[in-house]
């Protein structure tokens, strides 16, 4: 047996070698430069053993391999730095290749980014069905750098490598086997013989064949139109100026996809300079921002088994449906069992999305519970109220459901912005009321604002936190004050585009300035998709506050019933659900003036924020803005922004 801090190697007695990778301190594996060396030092091992063949597997119950060592990253400060790391993992990564042994990645859990070009470098690979595969470094503002994109092209294809290197998401096991991209999908009690056999049938070194279709995408005729296509489908997402990342990866393939050897010498030349641009940097510190939020969740070990959700809307709903989804018990009350039955059929469309495989779908619906009557009170784990934002309305509810809830359950709101301490005022246990506000949709939102009276109890906001990050969310503590964090910095900007259409100026280049500043959306588009009304009722909350002075025509339009995408038709119209614009008819110097505004009442308007204590520090509030708003990710947040351009 050889055994390095993070390897072991044993030999089993078919003469197979089994390398297991445990890094020390460490909840997942990661590959950092000290672990990838010692790899190296391990396969000099395998060869003087003349073992029949390879197997390497994670000792970590969270995964294979959760990527490289991010925090390694954040020392590198030249293109020469960053390819010194990332020629040291292709050295190794080839060495593994080249041995003349079959070998094989057994995977289970998460194999991301350098975890799986680690696994590509092996001839096999074989995953339990559930695994998550995927290359997610595009969020960081690069692609993979470890030999990756060229070995994922040569395994599945351009479609399905530039899919999943384009886009970021991962797929499961069942998925990665119809895509090519593991050799077997199994249970995880048959994940060893499954390893076994393929080893013991193998005997020798896998052969590569180049499907017909993938040659003719790989000649130089086909590499120009499918790289000109997924140019086109990638500027439907993301701005080159932006995140030049995802079309870096598309020009280094359409220029050297038919020559292995020149395209892993691009690959490595390309990421190290992508790795030291502002962008990438400011990726990478969202990255840890979203870690630091995730940290939140440790301060308990509580797990919400059965929550009960009251109200059956938009909001309640869906998060009712997320909840399931999550594989928490969930029984959904409301007073009309139409209004019930409307946010299953939502669910069970997500489902479908989100899941696919009808079996997990119906699993899903099972632990989704019609309750008209409130039974599920007395069981639940945590109640979580998301009902119409009315005090005394709430007050009522609290004191009818409190004597039925359970001793230890939470009971939490999904309030926008009513003060904790005045909801409270009526329990004779205001120690286990916390706000968890979570944002619309629900599906896609990451960031969920959690917040403390001045009576909840620490437990109960630790519970809170743990339940967001069981769920797959980000939980964000903030103070209990008007608009708590996230609608407080954003009703500002949306009343400041308000304002600038009551000016005279047009929409359509409002939502321009601010979507080339990098905002997902527009603020006129934003405010349709909310509901003018709903902007008005918070516009009017919060007047006190950012001192906003509401337009007169958004009061008339709202009484008249035109509300935005909800009702066809608010500052556009609407068609089918998608906006009529004009195009945007705007000069530069006039589209920098509106930036500007709209941009300097988001920053103002933080300031105040950490000046009043809302959140804890101006990276919290970063994040918040970056994972509640979409505010431009690659910018670093609102404050680091500002620190940049001397606006602070």
């Amino acid at each position: 047996m050889s055994k390095s801090q993070a390897w072991t190697l044993e030999t089993d007695e078919q003469g197979v070698a089994w390398l297991h990778l445990d890094v020390p301190d460490k909840g997942a594996n990661v590959l950092s430069q000290a672990v990838v060396k010692a790899l190296g030092d391990q396969l000099d091992e395998v060869e003087k053993n003349d073992a029949k063949g390879l197997i390497i597997v994670s000792d970590k119950k969270a995964g294979f391999i959760a990527g490289a060592d991010v925090e390694e990253f954040t020392h590198v400060k030249t293109a020469e730095e960053a390819k010194a790391v990332i020629a040291l993992a292709h050295g190794v990564f080839n060495r593994l290749q080249g041995l003349n042994i079959p070998t094989l990645a057994l995977i289970h859990g998460h194999c991301l980014g350098g975890g799986l070009e680690l696994s590509l470098a092996c001839d096999y690979r074989v995953a339990e069905e559930t695994a998550s595969l995927g290359f997610p470094e595009v969020m960081l503002g690069i692609f993979p750098g470890f030999g990756g994109s060229v070995r994922s092209i040569r395994l599945m294809g351009v479609q399905h490598a530039m899919t999943m290197m384009l886009t970021g998401r991962p797929v499961v096991g069942k998925r990665a086997k119809r895509m090519g991209l593991v050799d077997a999908a199994v249970p995880e009690r048959q994940m060893k013989r499954a390893a076994v056999q393929i080893i013991a049938q193998a005997g020798s070194k896998r052969v590569y064949q180049t499907p017909l279709l993938q040659k003719v995408i790989n000649s130089s005729l086909g590499r120009k139109l499918v790289a000109m296509g997924l140019r086109k489908m990638t500027r439907k997402r993301v701005n080159p100026k932006h995140y030049p990342a995802p079309f870096a990866l598309i020009d280094m393939w359409a220029r050297f996809g038919n020559n292995t050897k020149r395209m892993f010498q691009a690959e490595m030349d390309t990421v190290s300079k992508l790795l030291v641009l502002p962008q990438t940097q400011n990726l990478v510190r969202l990255f840890f921002l979203q870690d630091r939020l995730k940290s939140f969740g440790k301060a308990s070990d509580a797990k919400i088994n059965h929550i009960h959700v009251i109200g059956a809307g938009v909001m309640g709903g869906d998060i009712a449906a997320w909840c399931a989804m999550q594989g928490i018990k969930v029984t959904l009350q409301d007073q009309d069992m139409q209004v019930i039955a409307r946010a299953i059929k939502r669910a069970a469309g997500l489902f479908q999305k989100k899941l696919r495989e009808p079996r997990l779908v119906q699993a899903a619906l099972d632990r989704l519970i019609p309750d008209l009557a409130g039974l599920g009170i007395a069981e639940a784990d945590m109640v979580l109220e998301a009902i119409v934002e009315n005090l005394d309305i709430k007050q009522s509810l609290y004191q009818s459901i409190e004597p039925k809830m359970k001793q230890g359950a939470v009971l939490a709101t999904n309030t926008s912005g009513i003060p904790m301490d005045d909801l409270a005022t009526v329990l004779t246990a205001p120690e286990r009321l916390v706000g968890i506000h979570f944002f619309n949709p629900v599906a896609k939102m990451k960031l969920v604002e959690t917040i403390a009276g001045k009576k909840t109890a620490k437990e109960t906001l630790a519970i809170a936190h743990r339940f967001v990050t069981q769920i797959r969310k980000l939980p964000l503590p903030v103070k209990s004050s008007p608009g708590f964090l996230v609608n407080r910095i954003l009703m500002p900007y949306l009343m400041e585009a308000v304002n600038m259409v009551d000016e005279g100026k047009q929409p359509e280049c409002i939502d321009k300035a601010a979507t080339d500043f990098g905002m997902p959306m527009g603020p006129i588009t934003l405010a349709d998709t909310v509901g003018l009304d709903i902007c008005l009722a918070v516009a009017h909350d919060l007047a006190d506050v950012t001192g906003d002075k509401v337009p007169e025509f958004l009061q008339t339009w709202v009484e008249q019933g035109r509300l935005g995408k909800k009702s066809g038709q608010g500052f556009y119209r609407y068609n089918k659900g998608k906006p009529v614009m004009s195009k945007a008819n705007v000069s530069n110097k006039e589209q920098q003036e509106i930036t500007d505004r709209l941009i300097t009442r988001i920053v103002d308007e933080a300031k105040r924020c950490l000046d009043e204590g809302v959140v804890e520090d101006a990276d919290l509030l970063d994040a918040g803005m970056v994972f509640g708003t979409g505010f431009a990710p690659f910018r670093g947040g609102v404050m680091k922004y500002a620190a940049d351009e001397g606006k602070l």
